[in-house]
């Protein structure tokens, strides 16, 4: 096996992705929630889409989806024991950017007051 040039670029490819990121924070804050719920909870995405990172989600064993064989049908999601133990990593996020975002902030104005573009 080749070595990678970033050892963590496997977690971010998998974690970091535009929806996963939100569907693992608000099934670790809101706990178990059906397809809907989810779906109101998570602004501008679109059914297909949240299908596909569940789908993803199951699959990297983050997620657990329960189906109950009830009249309808009811599925459930909840995020499992592996995802939990992203908590603590969400949490230094959450702090990080508590503490950094007025400064991220502060270091575009300037950059885009002095004129510089974005790519050459």
């Amino acid at each position: 096996m080749q070595a990678q040039a970033c050892p963590i670029s496997p977690v971010v490819d998998i974690v970091f992705s535009r929806w996963t990121t939100p569907i693992l924070w608000t099934l670790h804050h809101h706990g178990r929630q059906r397809f809907v719920e989810l779906q109101r909870r998570i602004d501008a995405i679109t059914p297909k889409v949240l299908t596909q990172r569940l789908r993803q989600l199951e699959r990297d064993g983050l997620v657990v989806r329960t189906y109950h064989p009830t009249v309808p049908p009811r599925v459930e999601y909840e995020i499992s024991e592996l995802g939990l133990s992203l908590a603590p990593l969400f949490a230094q996020l959450a702090h990080w950017a508590e503490d950094h975002l007025d400064e991220v902030e502060r270091a575009r104005a300037s950059y885009d007051a002095a004129g510089r573009p974005l790519s050459s």
